[in-house]
């Protein structure tokens, strides 16, 4: 377990009669993450904010409590202990209640990795039973988990040596994309552009290694963040909102060009064979 790594959530993993202590740590770490400060220009200061309320002037933190707005600028306030005494057993416990396929799940609704592992020894034959069965039938575990104040739909499933946990979005939070793809053209593409996108699509094809991708926008910042400390005066080039690449027109000669890589293929030649139609002489 590495040193820094701090524990999310701990509570209990269970399969029906089967329940074991389990320790939840967030898989992500944005390292390429850039964060920036707000500075006053003229001082080189950074800009601090006061909690302030209107007709009241500033005011202290303990002084504040959260408040659900119940009509427009009507709200009741809760207390720390009143809002615990909200009891749900996904608090401390994630239930497993069903199982589905992997490839079911719509890719919208996955929201944040973490990782699930045992609390102690004593946890970790039942967890190893859990990750081989689930791993055996090719199915994911759905649970629900109070965290952060609110409660989580997650999707369980076997990970390398261990159990990854998946925060899934509710259904209600994803627009419906008709609302948007309603416009797109019900029209039938060529075949041949078809295969030809088929094609290139092979010819990219591979297994996925993130770690061949980098964050280009993260480098250049930094990039620029020396320039500057060097004192080097930056100019922004003039913007191009185009590709770059070769502009062509026709959607057919692109594809054929992309499969081809880029050459310009050969033009087609005309046959030369007689139509049997008479030719029509133009009048002067």
């Amino acid at each position: 377990m590495p040193k820094r790594a701090r524990t999310y959530w701990k509570g209990f993993l269970r399969l029906s009669l089967v329940s074991i202590a389990v320790e939840v740590y967030n898989a992500v770490e944005s390292k390429s993450e850039i964060s920036f400060r707000q500075i006053h220009k003229p001082s080189g200061r950074r800009v601090n904010y006061q909690k302030i309320v209107q007709g009241i002037g500033e005011i202290d933190s303990s002084d504040i409590v959260k408040g659900y707005e119940v009509e427009p600028d009507t709200y009741v306030t809760l207390e720390p202990d009143e809002i615990d005494a909200v009891k749900l057993e996904s608090r401390k416990t994630i239930d497993l209640v069903q199982f589905v396929d992997a490839k079911d799940i719509d890719y919208r609704f996955f929201e944040r990795p973490y990782f699930l592992v045992p609390a102690d020894e004593l946890a970790g034959e039942g967890y190893v039973v859990i990750r081989e069965a689930l791993r055996k039938t090719g199915k994911v575990g759905l649970a629900q988990v109070t965290i952060a104040g609110r409660e989580w739909l997650v999707a369980i499933a076997p990970l390398q040596d261990g159990l990854v946990m998946e925060m899934l979005r509710y259904s209600e939070e994803l627009r419906n994309p008709q609302d948007f793809f309603d416009e797109i053209p019900s029209l039938k593409p060529e075949k041949e552009m078809v295969d030809l996108a088929v094609q290139l699509i092979g010819k990219k094809s591979g297994a996925f290694k993130p770690e061949s991708f980098e964050d280009h926008y993260a480098t250049a910042l930094r990039n620029l963040v020396q320039e500057k400390l060097k004192g080097r005066k930056i100019i922004a080039p003039s913007e191009d909102t185009r590709p770059k690449g070769s502009n062509v027109v026709d959607l057919m000669e692109a594809l054929r060009r992309s499969v081809s890589g880029g050459a310009k293929p050969p033009a087609k030649t005309k046959s030369s064979k007689p139509s049997g139609k008479p030719t029509k002489k133009r009048s002067a």
